[in-house]
Parts: C-alpha cells; sequence; structure tokens
C-alpha cells in the first residue's frame, strides 16, 4: 500500500516554479559557492576507458587507465560496460515520468519525517542552511532484504520491475570495476569487494528543473561521496561539474550517452591510503531546460572496518585507526552539517552588522 500524501500546499516543488522569475532566497548560495563554469561549457579532460576486453587480453591496459584517472581525478566514465541499453533507457524514461507527476503524487513518498527512501527536495539531510535545486527519488536496493517496496513509487506502473533489473545490472558493473580497483593497488582482485563485506547499493535518481537564476544556486552542492565507488548516469544536457585542485578551478564533465560516469568515494580513498582521490564534484542547473541523472552508490556494510588495505613503503597510514563505515558517514555529515551552520550564522551576522550600520547612518 503506498503511504498517504503530504500536504502539497506547504511544500515548494522546484518543478512547480516555471512562472517564477526568481530564485527564493533558500536557494541562494553564498557568492563563493556560486557556479563560475557554464554548464554546456564542455571539458574532455575527465578520461573516458572502454570496458571492452576487461576480462581478456586489455585488462591490465584498462587497469592502468583507471589507476591513472583515480590518481588524477578520482573520477572517469566507462563505455561498452556491458549495462543492457534498452534497460538504461527505460529507467530514465521511467524517472522523468515520474518526476512529470502532479505535486501530491509525488509527496506520497516524502521523506521530510526522516523515512529511509522516497521523494524529496533538496536532499534527505535534516538542518541544511541552503537548499539544492533538485527533485529526487531514492531507494535502498541491496541487500535485497533491505528493501522497503512501501518507499518505492508504484507510478509510473513498470517502475518496480524496471528499477529490479537496473539495480541488478548496476551491481553487477560495480563488482567488475572493484575488482580492477583492487588490482590497480596492487591486491587481490576481490580486495575491495571483501572489504565492503555485505554491500549496499543506494540508488538516487535526481531531476534539476528548469531554474530562472541558476547563477545564484547549485543543482548539488560541492562534495566528495562517502561510499566507495558512485555510478552515475546522465543525460546530455550537461551539468556535473568536477575539480581536482582543491576548488580554484571547475570543469564541467562532458555527457556520452550511454556512459556511466564512475566516482571514487571517500571508503574508497581510505582504502587506497590516500593514493586514489575522492571526487570532488558538484552539479550546476541552467535556465533553458531540466536535467536527469541517476547515482548509484555502492557502499559498504555499516559495520564494515574503513582503514587502508595498500600502504606503500615509507608511507604511513592516513587513518589512525580503523572505524566502522556507519561512523565514518555519521562523522562526515556531522561535520558538513556543522559547516553550513557555521557559514549561515557567520552571513546573518554580517546581514545583522549592515542594517545596523544602515540605521546609524554610516
Amino acid at each position: 500500500m503506498a503511504p498517504a500524501a503530504a500536504s502539497s500546499a506547504a511544500v515548494f516543488l522546484p518543478t512547480a516554479a516555471a512562472g517564477e522569475a526568481t530564485v527564493r532566497p533558500s536557494f541562494v548560495r553564498e557568492a563563493d559557492e556560486r557556479p563560475r563554469v557554464a554548464h554546456d561549457h564542455f571539458s574532455g579532460e575527465v578520461p573516458v576507458v572502454s570496458l571492452a576486453g576487461i576480462g581478456g587480453a586489455r585488462r591490465g591496459e584498462i587497469r592502468a587507465r583507471v589507476a591513472a584517472a583515480c590518481e588524477d581525478w578520482g573520477i572517469f566514465q566507462v563505455v561498452d560496460h556491458g549495462v543492457d541499453a534498452a534497460l538504461v533507457a527505460d529507467m530514465a524514461r521511467l524517472a522523468r515520468e515520474f518526476f512529470a507527476l502532479p505535486p501530491e503524487e509525488k509527496l506520497r513518498y516524502d521523506m521530510a519525517g526522516g523515512e529511509k527512501g522516497g521523494f524529496i527536495v533538496s536532499s534527505h539531510l535534516q538542518g541544511e542552511a541552503v537548499q539544492d535545486w533538485r527533485e529526487l527519488v531514492t531507494y535502498f536496493s541491496y541487500p535485497v532484504e533491505s528493501r522497503d517496496y512501501s518507499r518505492w513509487p508504484n507510478k509510473p506502473a513498470a517502475w518496480r520491475a524496471v528499477v529490479e533489473q537496473y539495480s541488478e545490472q548496476l551491481m553487477g558493473l560495480a563488482c567488475k570495476l572493484l575488482g580492477v580497483l583492487s588490482e590497480a593497488m596492487g591486491l587481490e582482485t576481490d580486495a575491495l569487494a571483501r572489504a565492503c563485506v555485505d554491500m549496499d547499493q543506494k540508488v538516487v535518481v535526481n531531476f534539476y528543473p528548469r531554474c530562472p537564476q541558476p547563477d545564484l544556486t547549485l543543482g548539488l552542492k560541492r562534495h566528495t561521496d562517502p561510499g566507495t565507488i558512485t555510478l552515475l548516469l546522465q543525460d546530455l544536457v550537461g551539468g556535473l561539474q568536477a575539480t581536482r585542485d582543491g576548488g580554484r578551478t571547475w570543469i564541467t564533465v562532458q555527457p556520452i550517452d550511454g556512459a556511466f560516469v564512475v566516482n571514487l568515494g571517500d571508503h574508497g580513498h581510505f582504502l587506497s591510503n590516500g593514493t586514489f582521490k575522492n571526487a570532488d564534484h558538484q552539479a550546476v542547473v541552467n535556465s533553458e531546460c531540466s536535467r536527469l541523472s541517476i547515482a548509484t552508490f555502492q557502499n559498504p556494510a555499516p559495520d564494515a572496518a574503513v582503514y587502508p588495505l595498500a600502504v606503500r613503503e615509507g608511507e604511513a597510514p592516513i587513518l589512525e585507526e580503523p572505524i566502522t563505515f556507519a561512523e565514518m558517514y555519521r562523522r562526515k555529515m556531522a561535520r558538513d552539517l556543522e559547516l553550513g551552520k557555521l557559514k549561515k550564522q557567520g552571513k546573518e551576522k554580517k546581514e545583522k552588522q549592515m542594517l545596523q550600520q544602515s540605521a546609524n547612518g554610516v
């Protein structure tokens, strides 16, 4: 049975902002966080790796290219990956149909109350200082027993069947990539899979509607993913951006039809002892058309130990001691929220001082 619909009157959905000329204050970013590169100013710097022959003669070449990409960017794209193209097209089509539903239909799966899975604007994180210009629907797909089908939309009608197939094929692709990454670290092929213990998979379907003032906001704020790797399917609109120099310069990743963008997450970064970068990225929006992306997060089990597996001779581990992935994630989210809170307080203090100076005629 589908959950009861939340009231749509009190919830602002970016998909309903077609007639608005300005961005609401809750979405406006500070000047230093705003986009500096256009959504369609594409760069070909992020490596594109063909996985054809991954089980044979080309494996060594693929391993070398993946290693170089992870050391340089922590991000690369894969083609010839074996995921069924018709299934990918169905997944994208159904996702667009879901976000085109009336607000009351989407809000039947509202997760603002803390539910694990469903629909929400901006993010599942509570206490955000600034909202992201996106709507999303998310669900946990692995382990299979963790699936809560009551939080999976029942519209469009084929959603559940297609999502199950898509999740299964993405799990297969993730396992292939983890094997290559293990070898690239100088480890046995199954080392990363074993480090994940019982791998979790979480799928987040992102919809970034047209935005009246895209220069003032972000579709998704700058961040690194917490897990092992993320597989991102994106349409051809453009909006995924990456940096490898701490945010001094940004590029917009060139969309490739049918490709998956692979982001190395914090867990993968720590397992490599920092040799492989965790992808530093964000998403920007535009005023011309909407954008769709589907992120599949491959994460370790909550109780999996987070600690370097590949420590080179003469190096020291970048973590003092092992911690669980659940604790690593908790610390990361708490730190991000605290930084956002401090920035918001600083902004409010500055505005208060300016008002005071104005009142005093300064």
